[in-house]
C-alpha cells in the first residue's frame, strides 16, 4: 500500500501546483519482471516520477509515452517485449526477461470516477479491497481502472455489457483473496480485467518505547506500515521520540487493549524490557487472534511467561516468535530492528526467510497483494 499511498500524496500536490499527471500500471508480465502486475507510478507533465514500475530500465520510456498520454488525453497501451535482445528496438536498456504490458491513464481530476479516485477509495476503511483495470491485448484499446470492491463498499465504471459477469467473478476472487487474470466478449473483441486483491498496509504495534524500538518504528515507517507505539513510561513514549508513529500511547496493558485493533494484517513486537508488562499482555494477546506476536529476550524468557500464565503449550510456543526476528547476526539496534521487520514480512507474505538462490519456484508469487 505504500506505493498507493506515495501516489496519492504526490497527485495532491499537483492539484495545488496546477500539474497534469497520469497513472502508468502494469496490467500483466509474461515471463519474468522487475515488478509485477498492480506495480503503479504517477507521472507529472514536469517529469516528476512517483512510484515505480521496473527496476528503472523502463522508466524512460515510460514518461515519454505518459506525456503522450497526458497530451493527448487518452490511455495508453504500451507493450515491453524484454525477450528481444535487440534492446535498440526501444533505445532503452531492458534486461528482464519478460513481456510487460503497462497502462497509461491521464488524470481528469473533473471526473467524479477516476483512477485516482478508485486509488483514494482503498484509504476509506482498512479492509481487503479488489481493484480491477479494463484493456485489450488484441485490440490495443484501453478501458483503464475501473473499480475498487469490498464487503461494504463498491466504486465503478464498468461497461454494461459485461458489469454482471465482472461483478461475479470480482466477488468470487475477493472470496478466495487472490488476483486473478479474466476475459470478457465485448463486441468483436475481448477485454481483459486485471482483477487485483489488495490488502491493507501491516500494522505493528510495538510495546515498548525505549531506544531499541525506535529503529523499528523508523523502518516499518518506511515500509508504509502503520506504526503504533505503546510504553507506560511518559517519558519514553512520546511524539518527540516517534515522530513518524501513527500513534504513541502511554498505557499499561490493560489500558492498551481498548485502544488499538488487532485484524489480519497485525504484528505485535513485545519490546519493553519490563517482564511484568511483557507477560501481562502476552497474557492478552494470546487469547486474541493477532497473526504476528514476538517478544524480544532469550526463548527461556518466553517459555518461563508460558509457564507463569498456564497457557504453556506446543501450538502457543510455535505461534509466539520468540526470540522474536530471523537469524542475521544482528547485534545493533538497527540490525535487530531489520531481522524483525524481516520475519514479520515473511510471515504475511507465507515465504521461507532464506536464501532467494535456495528458492526453486518464480521469485514472485501473483496470488495476494499488499503495497
Amino acid at each position: 500500500m505504500k506505493e498507493i499511498i506515495d501516489i496519492l500524496k504526490a497527485y495532491r500536490n499537483t492539484q495545488k501546483q496546477s500539474v497534469r499527471s497520469a497513472l502508468a500500471t502494469v496490467v500483466r508480465v509474461e515471463g519474468s519482471s522487475y515488478r509485477r502486475a498492480g506495480a503503479r507510478m504517477l507521472v507529472t507533465e514536469d517529469g516528476m516520477l512517483t512510484g515505480a514500475i521496473s527496476g528503472g530500465c523502463l522508466e524512460g520510456d515510460a514518461l515519454k509515452k505518459a506525456l503522450s498520454a497526458i497530451h493527448q488525453q487518452e490511455n495508453k497501451l504500451v507493450t515491453y517485449d524484454t525477450t528481444d535482445e535487440d534492446d535498440a528496438k526501444f533505445g532503452i536498456q531492458l534486461g528482464c526477461n519478460g513481456i510487460v504490458h503497462i497502462l497509461f491513464e491521464p488524470i481528469d481530476s473533473n471526473k467524479e470516477i477516476n483512477p485516482i479516485s478508485i486509488l483514494e477509495a482503498l484509504q476509506s476503511e482498512r479492509a481487503d479491497a479488489m481493484v480491477v483495470t479494463l484493456f485489450s491485448l488484441e485490440s490495443k484499446s484501453q478501458i483503464g481502472t475501473v473499480m475498487v470492491y469490498n464487503n461494504t463498499n463498491v466504486i465503478e465504471n464498468v461497461p454494461l455489457a459485461i458489469r454482471s459477469q465482472l461483478l461475479t467473478d470480482v466477488e468470487e476472487t475477493f472470496a478466495g483473496k487472490t488476483s486473478e487474470f479474466k476475459a470478457y466478449p465485448f463486441g468483436s473483441e475481448s477485454i481483459d480485467a486485471f482483477l487485483e486483491f489488495v490488502k491493507p498496509p501491516i500494522s505493528i504495534i510495538i510495546a515498548g518505547a525505549g531506544n531499541d524500538a525506535q529503529p523499528l518504528a523508523e523502518i516499518a515507517y518506511m515500509l508504509g506500515w502503520e506504526v503504533t507505539v505503546a510504553d507506560g513510561r511518559p517519558t519514553h513514549a512520546t511524539q518527540q521520540r516517534f515522530g513518524k508513529a501513527k500513534n504513541v500511547l502511554i498505557a499499561k496493558p490493560a489500558q492498551l487493549f481498548p485502544l488499538v485493533e488487532i485484524d489480519g494484517q497485525t504484528a505485535i513486537v513485545l519490546m519493553t524490557h519490563n517482564y511484568n508488562y511483557d507477560i501481562e499482555l502476552l497474557g492478552m494477546l494470546l487469547t486474541t487472534d493477532a497473526p504476528y506476536i514476538g517478544t524480544l529476550g532469550p526463548k527461556k524468557k518466553l517459555i518461563r511467561m508460558l509457564d507463569e500464565l498456564q497457557m504453556n503449550t506446543e501450538e502457543n510456543q510455535m505461534r509466539v516468535h520468540g526470540p522474536v526476528g530471523l537469524d542475521i547476526g544482528a547485534e545493533t539496534a538497527e540490525e535487530i530492528a531489520i531481522s524483525i521487520i524481516a520475519e514479520i514480512k515473511s510471515v504475511f507474505a507465507r515465504a521461507a526467510g532464506k536464501s532467494l538462490k535456495e528458492k526453486t519456484g518464480a521469485i514472485h508469487s501473483n496470488t495476494e497483494k499488499s503495497l
